[in-house]
Order: structure tokens, then C-alpha cells, then sequence
């Protein structure tokens, strides 16, 4: 099996959930597009033995091969990633849960659920741009949840920056100190390999053809080095004592603790210094702990089962059509077939169809701990952040709402597809890929799609005409800015110049504002007003 042989053998899985989750790492990889987040992921794949060798053929069943990580139609359409997927592989004694996010700003609300189940996230950064300003919230998403993170600076085969201004570019824009691991030797396109700070070995950097196999790792001593590659050589010991100087060493608390990051250069594409990263992802990323309720107790690995649920997805394989609910397991030991209970509702929910998924594949799952992801097919009534438990109730906090910022009104083109538009409009709602917004006198008829970036409009209208056989028409509205409010000040608003009310399927009042500055002089004339920002716009705080 390819999927379920991630949980190895007989032996582990007698061993307490505690135990199997210290074998556990969950990690993110988040980076702006065309950074090479998705080739990362899949050569981790390949160093896995999850992958052919040929990089990109996933072993499937009946032996075809498959993309990994971009499934759907419009991200192969577009090359850039546009929904989260979840990886699960082995590597050395451990089991890794790769948590492939998109790699937009536009999607940051989708990365900000993903990285609630990760434990760590690698940020993927191209050598030649550093960090981009239209991607900058992805990594203050990170910041934010005080996630440890690894930096990956890739593509140093290439024309790029100087090393010491990609490390400035982080200290100052992410403010994380910047510890080093490997350094490399030779410019940003002139890439002779790395010296790993830990034992001042050189790894010399040999080419593969198409990135199709490992890279082959010839370590050479330092005086054999000095011989070969002379001035670089040269060059990067001063850069290394001048990181020596300044401290700029691994430190795995600080580390652990969100406040340093641990940076690996190399080339994804050629499979260079992909080892040493996935390396120190088992030796550096904390394995699952004991995760804090929303009382205030504690959900300890030994405990009965629990999880949450970070995110659901419906289509992803359109022979299926069906729903997935991706949970994160935060206790005790999952067995397909138990009954636990949906927090939300109080009512028992059967686990007979529990996959494991890689990508769009899915395979089914026997159990699962700490630390892993599970796929719940066809969980109609659960929703992203909902908790579900064994015997002992538990309840997670909850995964906040980004402040949207876009808003366009919804029309299907066709009336005669209307029950395909709602069908559809309700997916998407729950899955999050747009927040609904909708007039309670005209139900259906015209939501509001609000969105935190307007290429969520671009995959909402796709998926309603591809996916629910919806075309749809959008309009877009003069409101800027919108704030959830509660009844009693709704009331007061209805009729008010450039305010609009409307509400979500959970029960939420927001309104809709045309501009910040009518909505702080509406403030200051009406102080009792209730006016909740979800999540401060322009970041993930």
C-alpha cells in the first residue's frame, strides 16, 4: 500500500499515542508563487519514496501517474496553487504530514486554516526576489499563530541577491533572527554547494537531469574544498565568520519558540540541499503536544480521541463528488469504524468511510494519531473548526475569519439553474473559498461573495460553472469595508447612507461599509453601536 505504508508496521502502532505522535511531524510549506513551493514539495515526496523516478509521477494504484499537490484543473491552468492539499509520507523512522498551501496573499484566509493544523511551516523564498510584498501576509499569517519556521532559500543555482540581504530582507519584514545551517559556497548563479555550519563539512552541488533522482551528495573535507574551489571557497568562510561573530547560530529553542529561523540554501529543482531541509524538519520541528481547550483545559495525547477540523473540500475527484472534511487528530488513537460525536451538534458521527489523502487520491484509513490528518467523506454537517471527540467531550478554539475586503454581488445567468447555483453558493460557503453574505429578503436570489483577494472571485466562478453547471454574472459593490455587528445595531443601521446588512449562514450580522471613513464617522456619532473587526484587515492578527 502506498498511502497506509506511511504508518509502518505492527509494532508502532501497539505504542501508545503519545508515543506515535513523537514520530509525528506536521508541518506547512507556504511561499509566493513560482518560488518553487510546489517543486519542493514534490522532491520531498521523492526523498520520501512517495514518488517514481521520474519527479511528479505519484505511485498509484494501477500505475498511472498523477500531479501531487495541484490538483484541481484551474491551479494546473494558472501554475500556482490555489487550494491547500495534505501529503503524508515516511522518511527515516518518522511519519511526515506535509500541509501543501496556496501561494497567493489572495488565499492567506485558506493558508491561515492549514497552518491551525500544522506544527511548523516551511517558508519557501526565491534567491532572486527575497520576500514580496504582495506575499508578505502569508508569512505574518505565520508569525501570528508563533509557528517555528524554517526558511528554504531556493534556487541559488540561478542569478539571485546577495545571501546577506535575503537574510536582512527577513530579520526586518518578518522580524525573526535569522540562524544559517548551510551557507553557500559561490554566488547566487554560480553554486558550487553549501558548508553545513554544525560540522563545517562541504557538500558539493552536482546536477540532475531534470531534478528525476536524489541529488548525489559528495562530501568533501574543508582543505580539499580550499584546493577546489578556491576564492568562493575563500569567500565563504569570512561570510561565515561574520555570522559567528554576530551569534547568528542554531538555537532549537528559539526555534521552537517562534522567534529565530533555521535557513537551508539550495535548488529544489535539481534536488540540492532538499535532504538537508527535510532532515531538519525531523530532527528540528517539534513533534504534536498537548493542545489547550477553549475552557481552558488541556487535551493531552494520551487522551481519548479528539480532533478538529480545519478544512473541507467537495470535488476533488470528479468521478466521486462527494465532500471531504480534513481533521486533524490533536488525541488519542483513531480507529475507522468508532463513533465519536460532532461537537456542534451533539450527535454521534460514524467513521466507516475515514481515507487517508494524497493529493486527490484517497485511500482508506484504519487509524491514524496525533499529529496526522484524516479525510471524513461525506460529513454533510461539519464545518471548518468544528471538534469532534471520544467518551470525553472537548471543545478548540475556534479558527477566526479573515476581514473581507472585496465584495461582488452573485447572479446566475440562467435561471433555470438556479438550484445549481444554490447548491453550489452553499459549497463554497462552507469550504470558505468565499464568505456569503446574503439580504434577508432576498435569501438566494443575489449574495454577496466577499472575499480577502479577488482571485477567490476567479475560483468561485469557475467552480460554480465547472463543478455545479452554474455560469454565473458578478457585480461589483462600492463597500470596502465590513465589520460584524449584532441585531439590535443592525436595526439601528438599516436605512443609513452607504451601509448595507446582511448576514452568513451561521448567524453572523456583518455590514458592509463604502469606505473606512464613513465607517469611523458612523462610529463617532453612534459610540454604542456594536462593530467587531473579524481579523485586522492587511494581516492575520
Amino acid at each position: 500500500m502506498r498511502l497506509g505504508a506511511a504508518l509502518t508496521g505492527t509494532l508502532h502502532t501497539m505504542a501508545s499515542p503519545a508515543a506515535e505522535a513523537s514520530r509525528r511531524r506536521t508541518f506547512a510549506i507556504i511561499s509566493h508563487p513560482d518560488a518553487g513551493k510546489t517543486t519542493l514539495t514534490e522532491k520531498f515526496l521523492l526523498y520520501g519514496g512517495a514518488l517514481t523516478n521520474e519527479a511528479g509521477a505519484v505511485k498509484a494504484r494501477s500505475g498511472r501517474r498523477s500531479a501531487t499537490s495541484d490538483w484541481m484543473a484551474l491551479e494546473q491552468q494558472r501554475g500556482i496553487s490555489i487550494t491547500s492539499t495534505v501529503l503524508q509520507f515516511p522518511y527515516r523512522d518518522c511519519v511526515v504530514n506535509l500541509l501543501d498551501t496556496p501561494g497567493h496573499r489572495d488565499f492567506s484566509e485558506d493558508t491561515y486554516r492549514v497552518l491551525a493544523a500544522a506544527d511548523a511551516a516551511v517558508m519557501v523564498l526565491d534567491a532572486a526576489k527575497g520576500i514580496e510584498p504582495q506575499t508578505l501576509k502569508l508569512f505574518d499569517v505565520c508569525r501570528q499563530r508563533d509557528l517555528p519556521l524554517l526558511t528554504f532559500i531556493n534556487k541559488w543555482d540561478r542569478p539571485g541577491l546577495d545571501a546577506f540581504e535575503l537574510i536582512d530582507q527577513i530579520e526586518k519584514q518578518i522580524g525573526l533572527v535569522v540562524t544559517p545551517v548551510t551557507w553557500p559556497v559561490g554566488i547566487a548563479g554560480d553554486f558550487r554547494g553549501v558548508i553545513d555550519r554544525r560540522d563545517g563539512l562541504f557538500t558539493r552541488f552536482t546536477r540532475v537531469a531534470r531534478g528525476a533522482t536524489e541529488a548525489p551528495e559528495e562530501i568533501v573535507s574543508p582543505d580539499q574544498a580550499a584546493i577546489d574551489e578556491g576564492p568562493a571557497w575563500n569567500t565563504a568562510l569570512d561570510e561565515i565568520s561574520l555570522l559567528d561573530e554576530v551569534g547568528a547560530d542554531l538555537d532549537i529553542e528559539l526555534f521552537q519558540g517562534a522567534q529565530s529561523t533555521p535557513a537551508f540554501f539550495g535548488s529544489a529543482l535539481t534536488n540540492f540541499g532538499v535532504r538537508k531541509l527535510l532532515d531538519a524538519v525531523i530532527d528540528l520541528v517539534p513533534s504534536p503536544s498537548a493542545r489547550p481547550a477553549t475552557d481552558g483545559g488541556i487535551r493531552q495525547l494520551d487522551d481519548p480521541f479528539s480532533g478538529f477540523v480545519f478544512k473541507v473540500q467537495a470535488n476533488m475527484d470528479p468521478s466521486h463528488r462527494d465532500r471531504i472534511a480534513f481533521l486533524r487528530v490533536c488525541s488519542g488513537k483513531f480507529e475507522r469504524g468508532m463513533v465519536i460525536t460532532h461537537g456542534t451538534t451533539g450527535k454521534p458521527f460514524a467513521t466507516k468511510y475515514a481515507h487517508q489523502v494524497f493529493g486527490s487520491e484517497r485511500e482508506t484509513i484504519d487509524e491514524a494519531f496525533p499529529g496526522d490528518v484524516i479525510g471524513l467523506v461525506n460529513a454533510t454537517e461539519v464545518r471548518v473548526g468544528d471538534t469532534l471527540w471520544l467518551d470525553t467531550a472537548v471543545e478548540f478554539p475556534a479558527i477566526p475569519s479573515f476581514a473581507p475586503e472585496y465584495f461582488s454581488v452573485a447572479r446566475v445567468r440562467d435561471t433555470g439553474r438556479f438550484k445549481q447555483f444554490r447548491r453550489g453558493i452553499a459549497q463554497l460557503d462552507e469550504e470558505g473559498v468565499v464568505q456569503v453574505l446574503r439580504d434577508a429578503e432576498l435569501g438566494d436570489q443575489a449574495p454577496v461573495l466577499a472575499a480577502v483577494g479577488p482571485m477567490q472571485f476567479d475560483v468561485a466562478v469557475y467552480r460554480l460553472e465547472n463543478e455545479f453547471g452554474a455560469p454565473v454574472e458578478l457585480s461589483p459593490t462600492n463597500y470596502k469595508v465590513a465589520r460584524r455587528t449584532n441585531a439590535e445595531s443592525a436595526l439601528a443601521m438599516r436605512g443609513m447612507r452607504g451601509v448595507r446588512i446582511l448576514h452568513r449562514a451561521d448567524g453572523t450580522v456583518m455590514a458592509l461599509f463604502e469606505s473606512q471613513y464613513w465607517l469611523e464617522r458612523l462610529e463617532a456619532d453612534n459610540p454604542d453601536l456594536i462593530l467587531e473587526r473579524l481579523v485586522a484587515e492587511g494581516s492575520a492578527g
